[in-house]
């Protein structure tokens, strides 16, 4: 008689990983989206869970010709539609659609700058982060939700101070490293990725992951989930399918929800 496990295994593992993703990618709405709307999905899901208490925190994406898409200064993330994305240049002036740029943006161009392999940032400041930041830990990754950042998550221990000039940006972007986020002491977070769809994904996964922490940390210590599953978690969490499809499914529900995004 067959071993009943017979067909459990790390090969078995790595095909059902695989039609999964394959599923996934053939199954999308998001890759015909254009970059404006893009960056307004990302806002809104952003504040639909928790990340726009006041018009601190912004989100970019690399443009061409060393320019970059943003939101308006004064559209809050709740509000954000296609029309309130502008183009900046390095110096912040617009030079496609209406307003002006959030000052603090600018530390967001020494992250292009140092990283090519960037194409979009994230940066707010929700509550379970913010406080995660006060304390003086880092992020343990004791949670498979959480794994995306394992040995991808750096800490800067001390505030720079608010960053809209160039010697934060400096910081922040030697701090960040190669990683995909950063934890800011007293501060916030900043997730990048190689898309908007990336970057929003981390966000979301950051707020998520420090809310855990927080309160597994009020029951008492914290136990990490070992290495080589997290790494395991991490690789298979990141796979591209894995995060397309689940911004496509934030972005056809607020289509629906909010038809005024496309404005």
């Amino acid at each position: 008689m067959p071993n009943a496990n017979s067909s459990i295994g790390p090969k078995n593992d790595a095909e059902g990983s695989s039609r999964l993703q394959d599923h996934l990618r053939n199954n999308l709405a998001s890759s015909d989206w254009p970059v404006q709307l893009k960056l307004a999905i990302a806002c809104r899901k952003l504040a639909d869970e928790g990340h726009a208490l006041t018009l601190a925190g912004q989100v970019s994406a690399r443009a061409e010709d060393e320019s970059y898409w943003t939101t308006q200064l004064t559209s809050g993330f709740s509000h954000v539609t296609r029309s309130s994305v502008v183009r900046i240049n390095s110096n912040l002036d617009v030079i496609e659609g209406t307003g002006i740029a959030n000052p603090a943006v600018r530390f967001h161009l020494w992250v292009y700058k140092k990283r090519p392999d960037v194409n979009a940032i994230v940066h707010t400041h929700p509550p379970y982060c913010s406080a995660l930041s006060m304390t003086g830990e880092e992020l343990v990754v004791a949670h498979m939700d959480a794994t995306v950042f394992y040995a991808d998550c750096a800490y800067l221990p001390e505030w720079p101070g608010v960053p809209v000039s160039d010697e934060e940006g400096r910081i922040i972007s030697q701090a960040l490293g190669n990683k995909r986020a950063i934890l800011l002491a007293n501060h916030g977070f900043l997730t990048v990725g190689k898309s908007i769809e990336e970057a929003a994904y981390l966000g979301i996964l950051f707020e998520n992951a420090a809310r855990l922490h927080m309160l597994a940390r009020a029951v008492g210590p914290i136990k990490p989930i070992q290495p080589d599953l997290a790494q395991e978690a991490h690789d298979f969490l990141l796979a591209d399918p894995i995060v397309n499809a689940t911004f496509s499914s934030w972005g056809s529900r607020l289509l629906h929800d909010c038809p005024e995004i496309t404005d």
